[in-house]
């Protein structure tokens, strides 16, 4: 017997043959070197997640970051109440533009031929709608007479004379 076989026999192997207990050996061998990789591997893609989180912290505690975390949450929510208010204001801006005056013509005219420079004048002014007024203002050489009438979608109850109709077509766009 070998030295090897007695060792063997003390443990309660002895029925064992050496060469399977070279081959466990082996692919435990080989079953640790795998698993030691996987290790390093692991190491390393710790330590780069490491660099990553000290360049993100850098001069920061957890505590001041959650503080400036928050912060941009309350900022965030501050531009959108902001937001949001100001698109009701637009909303309200829009429907009072609605109603101004944002079209507009003007013919200025001699009304007697005797005056020249011509004085006189028929102003139209409109909204989105086309309601509004006209203003006609005829000079003389005995004054300066205006009045107005009123145009609804676009057109007047009473009778246009010609300078009035041309500037309520200026206003229009016609």
């Amino acid at each position: 017997m070998s030295n090897n076989s007695i060792f063997l026999k003390q443990i309660g192997l002895e029925s064992l043959d050496l060469g399977y207990v070279f081959i466990g050996v082996i692919v435990l061998a080989a079953l640790l070197l795998v698993l030691l990789i996987l290790l390093i591997v692991q190491m390393v893609k710790v330590n780069k997640l490491k660099k990553r989180l000290n360049q993100f912290f850098q001069g920061k505690s957890g505590a001041s970051l959650e503080e400036k975390i928050a912060t941009l949450f309350e900022d965030n929510k501050a531009l959108k109440n902001a937001a949001d208010k100001n698109k009701k204001d637009i909303r309200i801006l829009y429907k009072k533009a609605e109603s101004a005056y944002q079209k507009m013509g003007l013919v200025k005219y001699d009304a007697f031929h005797q005056m020249g420079g011509q004085l006189s004048f028929s102003l139209a002014l409109l909204d989105e709608e086309n309601n509004g007024f006209i203003i006609n203002s005829v000079h003389s050489t005995d004054g300066c007479y205006s009045y107005t009438k009123e145009i609804k979608n676009g057109e007047s109850l009473i009778t246009l004379g010609t300078e009035e109709a041309e500037a309520l077509a200026i206003a229009m766009g016609e």
